[in-house]
């Protein structure tokens, strides 16, 4: 059975501007490093208690494949959704107005630094995480 997600992949053009993105803007703690040769590679963030996001530097060809392989999107909750899009605005990041998704839940966007998007939520009493209720969708 499937308890919750573990990590996300994310491949990255500039592992410290990655680094500072979710560390220095997000908050998110470093777990640990994967080094090659004592280079980094790679490393991982810790999201909350076991869940992470695992990021490794791109090696693609940019003119072959300009956009990279990435995920397209993935979505982390959050307590103060108001008090973060402040953070992420005085830090010069382009960030979406708030508004109730079709789950009722509360939502900002922005992208990191490789254009990989990400959405924040924050549950309300009528998120249908928290009722289970459907969603209905006009998109």
């Amino acid at each position: 059975m499937i308890k919750t997600l573990a990590h996300v992949c994310l491949l990255s053009r500039d592992l410290e501007k990655t680094l500072d993105f979710y560390c220095g803007t997000l908050g998110l703690r470093r777990k640990f490093d994967f080094l090659r040769n004592d280079k980094l590679i790679g490393f991982y963030l810790e999201v909350g208690p076991q869940n992470f996001i695992e990021v490794f530097a791109d090696k693609s060809d940019p003119i072959a494949n300009p956009q990279g392989a990435r995920i397209m999107h993935f979505c982390l909750e959050v307590e103060d959704i108001d008090a973060l899009r402040e953070r992420l605005i005085a830090k010069g990041i382009e960030v979406t107005e708030k508004k109730k998704g079709c789950d009722e839940s509360w939502q900002i966007w922005c992208k990191d630094p490789d254009g990989t998007s990400i959405e924040f939520h924050m549950y309300t009493p009528e998120s249908s995480q928290i009722t289970g209720a459907n969603c209905i969708v006009t998109w």
